[in-house]
């Protein structure tokens, strides 16, 4: 009985450590799932605000699947370029890809999924400029239709529009949810807060306040349309007063730089063949006691024009994100110039440097 009781005391604190352990797994378990359907949520969220009906989970394979594309057409490049031009034996290239496979797939797929957050960021920028282009006139017929007799929620309705788009969509999303049985008043306030606008939300916050408060909700929403209106104006006359910053900051990117650095580029061609002249005639005058003598590499064309392309697309990039504050008030109205700023500038430079190297030859 004593070495019973020994053997049942000894294994009991094993059994409970298991039980334990047990637990813990099985908590961290719950705990990921739940990270990872937090996860989804936000991004479903996501992606109903930039109005795009795509499945998370057919999301992440596609991704998934265009990284590995990507993966082995590098890969199967960088095989045949290696083993044709340098030499090298198949094996030493497998292992090498095998080893750069990890590194190579993490950063693309990385990549992709910024590169696709950034495009869902730039749609619900521009659904949400298409909501407050179209806001005022929405409100205005929202509030004949109240002052024709009809209540808030069938106003609402009545004043969609196709002409209205993506502001349409979302009244009839709004309208769905009242009829489901939510409160008007919670529906607008969740269509205000899938948009970071301004405008938007403080319209939404007046007309929530009027129905609180039992005033005219035809005369608010009217004052509101006409607010909206005056705002739009001040940020053109805003715009319109600093046409002359813009126009030097496009000079200076577009048509300046270009061309100074297709002089530099120039030049440097310039004095590398004088150099090349003048240390031959050198060589040459040693006899007479008098030589030149020039050393060093210094800059090499291929170099700088490699700096200079870099230059431009940096400067591009971050003269249409100036432009676009400046004009806009916000940087992601400036992204459709970045592509345009960097096409120009860098055919510009390459423009500059082909003809001035041919006007300059001539002479040098």
């Amino acid at each position: 009985m004593l070495k019973l009781n020994f053997f049942k005391r000894r294994g009991e604190p094993e059994r409970e450590s298991r039980i334990e352990f047990f637990k813990k797994k099985l908590k961290k378990g719950v705990e990921r799932r739940e990270l990872a359907q937090q996860r989804k949520h936000r991004l479903r969220y996501y992606l109903e605000r930039s109005g795009l009906g795509i499945d998370t989970g057919k999301l992440s394979k596609r991704l998934f699947n265009l990284c590995i594309l990507i993966n082995l057409a590098i890969s199967f490049y960088l095989m045949y370029y290696f083993s044709s031009n340098l030499g090298i034996t198949w094996g030493t290239v497998a292992a090498a890809m095998i080893t750069l496979w990890m590194l190579i797939f993490v950063v693309i797929l990385f990549v992709l999924w910024v590169l696709f957050y950034v495009l869902v960021d730039l749609k619900i920028f521009k659904r949400k400029i298409d909501i407050e282009e179209v806001l005022p006139d929405f409100l205005q017929l929202t509030a004949s239709n109240i002052k024709a007799g009809m209540t808030v929620d069938r106003a609402l309705w009545y004043a969609v529009r196709p002409r209205f788009g993506v502001l349409a969509k979302e009244i009839e999303t709004v309208a769905k949810d009242t009829i489901g049985g939510d409160d008007l008043k919670k529906a607008l306030e969740k269509f205000a807060s899938k948009y970071d606008s301004l405008l938007l939300k403080r319209s939404i916050s007046l007309l929530v306040e009027g129905l609180e408060a039992g005033g005219e909700i035809g005369d608010l929403l009217n004052r509101i349309a006409l607010n909206i209106q005056e705002i739009k104006t001040m940020r053109k006359e805003m715009a319109a007063n600093v046409t002359t910053y813009v126009i030097f900051i496009s000079f200076a990117t577009i048509l300046a730089a270009p061309f100074l650095f297709g002089l530099s580029g120039v030049l440097i061609k310039v004095i590398k063949n004088l150099g090349t002249t003048l240390g031959t005639l050198g060589s040459g005058a040693q006899a007479t006691g008098f030589a030149l003598s020039f050393t060093g590499t210094g800059v090499t064309y291929s170099d700088f024009k490699i700096f200079a392309i870099v230059s431009l697309v940096v400067t591009s990039f971050f003269s249409a994100s100036i432009i676009a504050t400046i004009k806009k008030g916000d940087i992601k109205s400036g992204i459709r110039y970045v592509p345009i700023f960097i096409f120009v500038s860098v055919a510009l430079f390459l423009i500059a440097d082909a003809v001035l190297g041919k006007l300059l030859g001539v002479f040098f």
